[in-house]
């Protein structure tokens, strides 16, 4: 819907001076998009730490950066990292939306590929296949992480 409403309605209501192009309202879009949802993750993250935690810092002398930086911040990567990787790997997949104002993307390819010579499911398997090549390096790298997490914290 973002995409519609800033690739077509922009234009519109700015009297056609405001034009961006597919490329960069793609970005602008899936950045908003998934930016927002990040930011919700590392929030999250941040707030599941009890509030003694800053306290105790701030009380030895931490100010509040270092507070977050050596405090903060590493006890909540453990619980961030999940969800970040999860939202990395969604990242990758809905690029797949840009083709909704006729941006080049993969599925874009493939469709214009497939209904060009007929080829359905070569054309779809092998995207299946590209965007499987792509995320799932993605997830192992984050499982990789979440397990030396684990254990660097295991007792």
């Amino acid at each position: 819907m973002q995409f519609v409403i800033v690739f077509y309605g922009l234009p519109l209501i700015s009297d056609h001076t405001i034009m961006i192009p597919i490329y960069w309202t793609a970005v602008l879009c899936v950045g908003l998009y998934h930016g927002a949802y990040i930011a919700e993750v590392i929030r999250s993250g941040i707030q599941s730490i009890p509030s003694g935690q800053m306290e105790a810092a701030l009380s030895q002398g931490f100010t509040y950066i270092s507070a977050m930086r050596l405090i903060i911040l590493p006890q909540a990567f453990r619980i961030i990292l999940p969800p970040l990787t999860n939202q990395i790997v969604n990242l990758i997949k809905n690029t797949s939306t840009v083709a909704i104002i006729s941006g080049v993307d993969l599925m874009f390819v493939t469709k214009s590929w497939s209904a060009l010579n007929g080829n359905y499911i070569p054309a779809f398997l092998g995207a299946a296949l590209l965007y499987f090549a792509l995320c799932f390096p993605v997830a192992q790298f984050g499982r990789k992480m979440e397990q030396a997490n684990k254990k660097a914290y295991s007792l």
